[in-house]
């Protein structure tokens, strides 16, 4: 039941920095280059959310028992 639990945090977490990505991505058209664009993200927490999230869910993924 905790990698279960652990699946959806995980999930939940990629899904918030996977939208907080595609958001900041309206920068690009303002005028930023996508070398500006990665160091803009380099700095914002939320977008770390979208790597810790899909190692949670690596992580869950391989603990589940296979029925």
């Amino acid at each position: 039941m905790f990698y279960f639990l652990l699946f959806l945090v995980g999930f939940g977490l990629t899904v918030a920095g996977g939208v907080s990505i595609i958001i900041y991505l309206n920068f690009v058209p303002a005028g930023l280059s996508f070398y500006d664009y990665f160091i803009f993200l380099k700095g914002r927490i939320e977008c770390y959310f979208f790597v810790i999230g899909i190692i949670l869910m690596i992580i869950a993924i391989q603990k589940l028992p296979v029925k």
